[in-house]
């Protein structure tokens, strides 16, 4: 992660969670932009439209899901360790469809413990970003 721009992009068709994620977002990482696509067919442009620090994604979405959003992503040129996919699927079926390496982090985004992870990410994010923006 190494833009420096504090540019997060959340991907995902619920907008209650992203709502949340984005408000938990906004409170603790001030210094971090988040930008909300509910509409993953709408994703595909707005993954291209500018470079982000940290990219989530939900893994089930419909239309098109995280797995082939992930494919596009890093078909772009996008950096695989930018990505993280977000599920409420369990773990070894997350294993399966998408094996390590094939992005930064596959959490699980209703488990408490895996906030934690999240919170590192973005602190790390955070601390890269330049002043200002």
């Amino acid at each position: 992660m190494n833009t420096g721009t504090g540019n997060l992009l959340l991907i995902d068709d619920d907008p209650v969670f992203t709502r949340i994620l984005e408000g938990y977002i906004a409170e603790n990482y001030p210094r971090l932009q988040v930008a909300v696509c509910n509409n993953p067919l709408k994703a595909l442009s707005c993954l291209t439209q500018q470079a982000y620090d940290l990219i989530l994604i939900d893994f089930e979405m419909p239309n098109m899901d995280g797995r082939k959003l992930l494919t596009f992503a890093v078909q772009a040129g996008i950096d695989k360790n930018r990505i993280v996919i977000l599920s409420s699927r369990d773990p070894d079926y997350l294993r399966e469809h998408c094996p390590m390496g094939s992005c930064l982090a596959v959490l699980n985004k209703h488990e408490a413990r895996q906030k934690a992870v999240l919170d590192m990410l973005f602190t790390s994010v955070s601390q890269k970003a330049t002043p200002g923006e």
